[in-house]
């Protein structure tokens, strides 16, 4: 029991957000910091002002079109599953499922291995890269919705009740509310 709690002591929550103190670098940074490593492109995830930022191509895509052409000021594309190290920390991604280029971030350290989900989607996806569940020793997870009262419906119930109130009422304009980035082209994903 002593063991499970002196697990992951190498990460920290300071208030610029998690800190991997032997690496010297945050993951998902709340504020701007010398060195980040970034899940996906999510204002609440991505922000501008880093020094070096590391991320999927597609986010760091993303962060460019959101805060303009330099939003940090070096970077560095990562490939799933392609490892580097950072003053002795491995870092890989690995698909979180969430949006176009999301990530969860892969820690390893003196052989413990930390996962920092980023946020996350189980369901299938056409817009992204799926979820793949990765073994390790602490799983830092955002559960937004992960109490059982939320209940999604299936997809494609969804998207068959749109299209009925379409083809019943054809003249009429049909507001959906969704966010810009991921669930906007998921939705016309679905639809097609």
């Amino acid at each position: 029991m002593a063991k499970a709690a002196r697990r992951a002591s190498w990460i920290r929550v300071r208030p610029e957000g998690l800190h991997v103190e032997p690496g010297g670098f945050h993951v998902d940074p709340t504020r701007a910091v010398d060195r980040a490593i970034i899940t996906h492109g999510h204002a609440d995830h991505a922000r501008p002002g880093h020094g070096a930022v590391a991320a999927t191509a597609e986010t760091l895509a993303i962060m460019r079109v959101r805060y303009g052409e330099m939003p940090f000021k070096s970077s560095q594309a990562l490939r799933f599953g392609e490892k580097i190290t950072i003053n002795g920390v491995t870092v890989s991604l690995m698909p979180a499922g969430h949006v176009l280029g999301s990530a969860q971030v892969v820690l390893e350290y003196r052989g413990e291995r930390v996962v920092v989900s980023g946020d996350y989607k189980r369901r299938p996806d056409l817009t992204c890269t799926g979820f793949e569940p990765v073994p390790c020793d602490v799983f830092i997870t955002e559960a937004t919705f992960g109490l059982p009262v939320f209940r999604h419906p299936e997809d494609r119930h969804e998207i068959a009740t749109l299209m009925h109130s379409h083809a019943l009422f054809p003249e009429r304009c049909h507001v959906i509310g969704t966010y810009s980035l991921g669930k906007a082209q998921r939705l016309i994903s679905l639809i097609r």
